[in-house]
């Protein structure tokens, strides 16, 4: 059997982020409004100080205006929301993203809560989360709305597919599935609890793995001529002791069973800082009661809750 074709996360990505600046440009020229993000980052994670410094390289190449608030790691879950609540008050902010993980003695979900739903890019408001599944117009958590993207590069329709999310977390796993079910997909959570996760994941036309498991997917998880979409991101120590980046799907053993399938790096990573510029003009535009720019075709064809 041949190879399957592989996903180009960073080619999607790129035509994403210069749509995205377009509507910048748009907004700029005719309403004098430049959307602006900004970012709270706590403590020195090393993969959030990369994701942050790549999300601000980002705005400013898409000509969004970018904030940093960086707090120390011993900084209070109270200084944290009142920084949060200085951004919701702020007119030049129209996004507000809290990265995690935050530190353990913080409370994620009440620091997340804090960010106003208008201005919530992530998606993880309680109240973006209950519009997504109601299909009432949201803001969409981005690395869900990336893979539904990459997932409209393969399938023109996706009403019918049997769809399997591997992992039910609530950054990924859970919105995703409200996505997919809003694209008329049939789907299924797998999860540690799941009996003969394997067979489940078998019958799936798309299969979506994260569950942060490096390589737990193998070829005979997989449905000849499936797509399938690898959200994990795993450093795994080599034979000569260097690190190297893996996702949950065995790559080289999937590639030869699947249709399609993303690579890692290179697949649904690209999309999540593409899906938050989205996110950020998106919310500008709510606010100021302006209407949208048509800024993600593939999206809106997915009855996506966030373009109308």
């Amino acid at each position: 059997m041949s190879d399957g074709t592989v996903i180009d996360g960073q080619s999607v990505a790129a035509g994403l982020r210069q749509r995205v600046a377009a509507a910048v440009e748009q907004l700029r020229a005719r309403h004098g409004v430049t959307p602006g993000l900004a970012a709270i980052i706590v403590g020195d994670d090393p993969a959030s100080q990369i994701y942050v410094r790549n999300k601000g390289r980002a705005c400013i190449a898409a000509g969004l205006a970018s904030f940093e608030h960086r707090l120390p790691a011993n900084g209070s879950e109270a200084a944290i929301i009142a920084v949060i609540k200085e951004l919701n008050r702020d007119e030049r902010v129209d996004g507000v993203l809290v990265q995690l993980p935050l530190p353990a003695a913080i409370d994620a979900q009440r620091v997340l809560g804090a960010v106003i739903p208008e201005k919530d890019v992530d998606g993880f408001h309680p109240l973006n989360v209950g519009r997504l599944w109601s299909r009432q117009p949201s803001l969409v958590p981005c690395t869900p709305l990336g893979c539904v993207i990459l997932l409209r590069t393969v399938h023109a329709d996706l009403s019918g597919l049997e769809a399997v999310v591997l992992g039910r977390s609530q950054i990924v796993g859970r919105p995703l599935a409200a996505l997919l079910v809003a694209a008329d997909c049939t789907v299924t959570i797998v999860h540690s609890r799941s009996r003969d996760p394997r067979a489940i994941c078998r019958r799936a036309d798309i299969l979506i793995a994260a569950a942060g498991e490096p390589q737990m997917v193998k070829g005979d998880w997989i449905k000849p001529g499936a797509t399938v979409i690898d959200v994990g991101t795993n450093r795994v120590v080599t034979s000569d002791g260097a690190g190297r980046l893996v996702g949950d799907v065995d790559y080289e053993l999937a590639r030869g069973v699947a249709g399609a399938i993303t690579p890692v790096p290179g697949g649904v990573g690209p999309m999540t800082i593409a899906c938050l510029l989205h996110n950020t003009v998106i919310a500008a535009c709510r606010r100021r009661g302006l209407p949208e720019p048509l800024v993600e075709a593939e999206t809106r064809q997915a009855h996506v809750p966030l373009i109308r």
